[in-house]
C-alpha cells in the first residue's frame, strides 16, 4: 500500500471523524434531530467500509459496532441518553487513535476490541442494564471486576514528557488526568511546581488506583506523556512495570495493554482524553484551487522569460534593459509572494470544528450546561498561525468552561439561566482577524486582581491606582499572577494565560481581556493573516546590527536634551516623559559606542512609552520574520531573525519585552 494512498485516507478519515462528532454532538443536544441521525449513520457506515477497504479490520469491527450501535438509537430501539453518547463518543475517540497510529507508522497499534464488546453488550442488554464506561476509559473486564473489588494499591509512575514548549500546560493535564482517574498520592516535584513548568524532561508520582491496567488506561489517555513506567509500591517493579504509551506496554500477565494515546488534532483537556498540547500538530495538507495554480504556473512562465532578458542584458552589457527587467522582476516576484501567501491560507475551521466536543466535554465533566456557539469557520488564515494558535484558542475555552461558567445553580441564584453560553467568533478586517471568545460566567473581580498583583509583586499600589480596569484585567497576561487557588476565570492554574500572550505576540498579534464582574469575561486575539513579512528598520550597535520593526517607531532624531530623573535618563515629547533605554547596555554588545551620542528612536506611546538609543540608523527593509523556536523562544527583547539578501541573519527586536 502506497503513501500516497495512506495519507490519503487519514486526511480523509480525519475529516469524517470531526464531522461525527459534531453531528453526535447535535444529536445530543435534540434527540429528534433526523438529519443529525441521518448524517451520524451515512458517515459511520463509511467509515467502517474505508478501515475494511484498507485492511485495518480491528478498526472496522469497531466502527461496524457503532454503526449497529447507531441503528438501535436510529430505529428507536435504544434512548439518545447521556451515558449511550459517552460510549459512543469513546468509541469515536479510539478510532481517531487508531488513524493517529496509522498516519505515523501505517497500522492500528491500539485496542479496540474492549471497547467493542462495551458496545456489543450495551446493544444486547440495552443501556438501562449495561454497565457503560467513562469515555477514553478501555472498560476492559479485569478493571471492572477490580473496581468491584474496592481493593486500591498504590504505584510509582516515572511520567517523561515529550518536547513541548508549553510545559506548564502538559504538566497541568497529566496530573488532572490522574486526579480525575485514580488518587494522587504525592509528586516530585511538587504539583504547583508541576504546574508552572519547573521540571526537566519529566517528574515522579505516587497513585493510589485498584490496578496497573486501570492507571495505565488513565495515563494513556494522555498524549502529552511520551513515557511512563508504572511500578507497585513496595516491590521490585518486576510484576507490574510496564512500559509507556507507544504500543508496547504488556502487564503482569503478558496481556496486550494497547497502547492507547490521545488523537494530535482531536484529542481534548476534557474526559475524551488527551491534551492541549496534542492540538498543535502542524496541518501538513492544504487544498489549493486550480485557479491559483493556474496564476502560479504564469508567474512562474514570467519568472523564465524575465530570468533569460536579464542575462542576456547583462551579457550585452545594456544597463538600461537590465534595469527594466529588475523593474519586471520586482512586479512578478510581488505577485508571486501574494499568490504563495493566498495558497497558505485554511478556514479556521480546520482547528476549531475540534472545540464544540471539547466544551461539551469538559462541561458534562463538571456537570454544567453550557451552550457553545461558534461563529466565523470560514475565515481564512495563514496555516503555521493556525497551527500556532489552536492550543491558545483551546486554553481560552477551557479557563471560560473551569472557571468562568458557574455551576447551574449558582446561575440560578444569580438570576441567570441554567445554563451558560459561550461564543467564538471570527472577523477579518483588512490583513488582520480577530478571534473573540466570550462567556457570560462570572467575571473577573477588578479589585481581587489589584490585591494579587500587589501580593505577587507583579505591580505596586501607586502603579495600580494610576491604571484603568482594562489595563488591570490584562494583568493575568503576566507570568507571574497566576495562582493555584485560582477565582477567575483566565488566570488559569498556575500557567496558561502567559504561554498564550507570548505565543500571540509570537506571531505578531495581541491579546486583551476585557470583563465586567458577574456578567462575564471576553478575551480577544487579533492575528496577521498570513506569516509576517514586515518593513524593519536596521540600526547599528557597537559593532552589531539590529533589526526594529518600522510599525514600532514614531520619530527618529538626533539625540536631544537627555533629562535625568531619580537616577535614570529622560528626554520630553508633547509633555510626556519617555524612559531612554540604551541598546548597547541593555543587549552587552561588544566594542565602541558613540558614548551618549547618535541616534534616538522613540517608540509608539501605545506599544510602550520609551526611546531608543543606537550609534546610527542604516536603512529600512521589508523582511520575512521567522520566529526564534525551541530554548531560544521567548527571550524578552527579541521576536525574531530575518535573512537579509547578502545572507546575514540579524536579530528583530522586540520593543515591548526589551
Amino acid at each position: 500500500m502506497t503513501e500516497e494512498y495512506v495519507q490519503a485516507f487519514v486526511h480523509e478519515s480525519e475529516e469524517q471523524l470531526t464531522d461525527l462528532n459534531n453531528s453526535l454532538l447535535a444529536l445530543e443536544s435534540d434527540p429528534d434531530d433526523r438529519e443529525a441521525m441521518d448524517d451520524i449513520f451515512r458517515t459511520a457506515h463509511t467509515l467502517k467500509g474505508n478501515f475494511g477497504a484498507m485492511g485495518y479490520d480491528d478498526a472496522s469491527d469497531l466502527s461496524h459496532a457503532i454503526e449497529d450501535l447507531l441503528d438501535e438509537l436510529r430505529e428507536g430501539e435504544m434512548a439518545v441518553t447521556p451515558e449511550v453518547m459517552d460510549l459512543v463518543f469513546a468509541g469515536v475517540d479510539r478510532l481517531e487513535v487508531a488513524v493517529e497510529s496509522i498516519d505515523e507508522d501505517g497500522t492500528v497499534d491500539v485496542e479496540t476490541a474492549d471497547l467493542e464488546d462495551d458496545i456489543r453488550t450495551v446493544i444486547e442488554d440495552g443501556a438501562a442494564g449495561a454497565d457503560i464506561d467513562e469515555p477514553g476509559d478501555g472498560g476492559g473486564d479485569a478493571t471492572a471486576d477490580a473496581s468491584e473489588d474496592g481493593q486500591v494499591d498504590t504505584f510509582e509512575v516515572a511520567v517523561e514528557v515529550g518536547e513541548s514548549e508549553m510545559q506548564g500546560v502538559d504538566g497541568m493535564l497529566v496530573l488532572e488526568a490522574v486526579r480525575e482517574g485514580a488518587d494522587l498520592v504525592s509528586a516530585t516535584p511538587d504539583p504547583e511546581a508541576i504546574e508552572d513548568g519547573e521540571y526537566d524532561d519529566g517528574f515522579d508520582l505516587v497513585v493510589g488506583s485498584t490496578t496497573a491496567d486501570e492507571l495505565r488506561t488513565t495515563l494513556d489517555r494522555v498524549s502529552a506523556i511520551d513515557d511512563a513506567d508504572i511500578t507497585q509500591a513496595g516491590t521490585d517493579g518486576s510484576a507490574d512495570e510496564t512500559d509507556g504509551p507507544d504500543g508496547t506496554a504488556t502487564d503482569d500477565a503478558g496481556d496486550d495493554d494497547g497502547g492507547e494515546t490521545g488523537d494530535d488534532e482531536a484529542s481534548t483537556d476534557g474526559p475524551s482524553g488527551g491534551s492541549s498540547s496534542s492540538s498543535s500538530r502542524e496541518i501538513s495538507s492544504v487544498r489549493v484551487d486550480v485557479d491559483q495554480l493556474d496564476d502560479l504556473h504564469g508567474l512562474v512562465e514570467q519568472l523564465v522569460t524575465s530570468r533569460i532578458k536579464l542575462r542576456r542584458a547583462v551579457d550585452d552589457d545594456n544597463v538600461d534593459s537590465a534595469t527594466d527587467t529588475l523593474g519586471e522582476l520586482d512586479k512578478i516576484t510581488g505577485n508571486l509572494q501574494n499568490t504563495v501567501m493566498d495558497m497558505r491560507l485554511i478556514p479556521m475551521r480546520k482547528v476549531i470544528s475540534k472545540f464544540p466536543r471539547l466544551v461539551r466535554d469538559l462541561a458534562r465533566d463538571q456537570e454544567k450546561d453550557v451552550d457553545f456557539r461558534m461563529e466565523g469557520q470560514d475565515i481564512e488564515l495563514d496555516r503555521t498561525i493556525l497551527t500556532e494558535i489552536s492550543d491558545p484558542l483551546m486554553h481560552i475555552l477551557r479557563n471560560a468552561v473551569d472557571h468562568g461558567i458557574e455551576p447551574p445553580e449558582e446561575r440560578e441564584a444569580a438570576g441567570k439561566d441554567r445554563e451558560g453560553t459561550i461564543e467564538l467568533r471570527a472577523s477579518r478586517e483588512r490583513d488582520h482577524v480577530t478571534v473573540t471568545v466570550e462567556d457570560d460566567g462570572r467575571g473577573l473581580d477588578v479589585d481581587e486582581l489589584r490585591r494579587k498583583a500587589v501580593e505577587k509583586g507583579v505591580r505596586s499600589e501607586a502603579e495600580l491606582e494610576s491604571m484603568e480596569d482594562s489595563e488591570v484585567y490584562d494583568l493575568v497576561f503576566h507570568p507571574g499572577f497566576s495562582t493555584a487557588d485560582e477565582v477567575t476565570d483566565v488566570s488559569g492554574r498556575g500557567v496558561g494565560m502567559d504561554v498564550v500572550h507570548s505565543t500571540v505576540k509570537q506571531l505578531d498579534g495581541s491579546v486583551n481581556v476585557e470583563s465586567e464582574y458577574g456578567e462575564g469575561t471576553t478575551v480577544t486575539l487579533r492575528l496577521p493573516v498570513t506569516v509576517a513579512i514586515v518593513k524593519v528598520l536596521f540600526v547599528e550597535v557597537g559593532e552589531e546590527e539590529y533589526g526594529i520593526p518600522i510599525k514600532n517607531i514614531d520619530e527618529v532624531s538626533r539625540i536631544p536634551e537627555v533629562k535625568t530623573i531619580n537616577e535614570e535618563p529622560m528626554i520630553e515629547h508633547d509633555d510626556d516623559i519617555y524612559p531612554v533605554v540604551d541598546l548597547a547596555d541593555e543587549l552587552d554588545v561588544p566594542g565602541e559606542t558613540t558614548n551618549g551620542h547618535g541616534m534616538l528612536l522613540r517608540i509608539r506611546k501605545s506599544e510602550r512609552r520609551a526611546a531608543l538609543r543606537c550609534d546610527a540608523v542604516n536603512k529600512q527593509e521589508e523582511v520575512v520574520v521567522k520566529p526564534l523556536e525551541g530554548v531560544l523562544s521567548g527571550i524578552p527583547g527579541l521576536s525574531g531573525t530575518a535573512v537579509l539578501g547578502d545572507g546575514n541573519i540579524v536579530p528583530i527586536l522586540d520593543v515591548v519585552t526589551l
